[in-house]
């Protein structure tokens, strides 16, 4: 049995039929992402933006049960790293008959993030107006930059803008060549009598970042959220199994 978890408010209505057309064809039964339920499924998918793909992956993990990931977002950064097409969700179907690789997942007090986890400015700016919204982010910045937040990383303290820890390493362009290198990583923007970014090289495959209040906004993935103080990052090295198409 083969399940598809859909979530109703990603890409267009028209794109949605789409998929479900192509996906009985299949013999894939689609679903709500809001009603996670697995059944007897034996390889079950997510259809979604970023945002979406934590609580199926989730369900993965606990299940020990094959992933496909369908893009049906706005930027799809997880698909764009494991190499698909971010913008052909039907031809992603063909991943439930597909090869499967074993991909790393990171965990923040527990929480899933096959992404990365952000602090500061940017997950300020997520909270306020959602993802990618520059003039948040821009006004964000500015608050932060007088005022930045205060975190002990590592037993250290810093004066930071943004930090981002990351499920594997970023390059420049904000992609990742590799998702099963076992690896954190951490970036931090900070201000001293200037302001630098700083790449963390103690992430390894656990890391911890404790604020001065008791919670702290963070964005998942791009959600916003709240986490409690202090932040246990972790990393599971190829724990998630994912279904690419052949």
């Amino acid at each position: 049995m083969r399940v598809l978890f859909a979530n109703p408010q990603s890409g267009s209505a028209d794109a949605l039929d789409d998929l479900e057309r192509a996906a009985a064809e299949r013999g894939i039964e689609v679903r709500d992402l809001r009603a996670l339920d697995p059944g007897d499924a034996d390889v079950i998918g997510v259809a979604g933006g970023d945002g979406s793909l934590a609580a199926v992956a989730m369900l993965a993990l606990e299940r020990d049960l094959p992933l496909v990931v369908v893009p049906l977002g706005t930027r799809n950064h997880f698909v764009r790293d494991l190499g698909l097409d971010p913008d052909d969700p039907v031809a992603a179907l063909a991943a439930f008959d597909g090869r499967e690789r074993r991909v790393d997942v990171g965990r923040v007090n527990g929480r899933v993030f096959l992404n990365n986890v952000s602090l500061g400015a940017y997950a300020a700016a997520v909270h306020e107006e959602g993802e990618g919204a520059l003039g948040p982010v821009a006004r964000a910045f500015l608050r932060f930059r007088r005022s930045p937040l205060k975190l002990l990383v590592d037993g250290a303290e810093r004066s930071v803008l943004i930090l981002l820890v990351g499920n594997n390493e970023y390059d420049g362009t904000g992609s990742r060549d590799r998702l099963d290198a076992g690896t954190l990583s951490a970036y931090l923007l900070e201000r001293h009598h200037r302001i630098r970014l700083h790449r963390e090289h103690r992430a390894g495959t656990s890391f911890e970042v404790r604020a001065r209040s008791p919670r702290v906004q963070a964005a998942i993935d791009g959600e916003p959220v709240e986490l409690d103080s202090p932040l246990k990052f972790e990393l599971d090295p190829g724990a998630l199994r994912v279904r690419i198409a052949e």
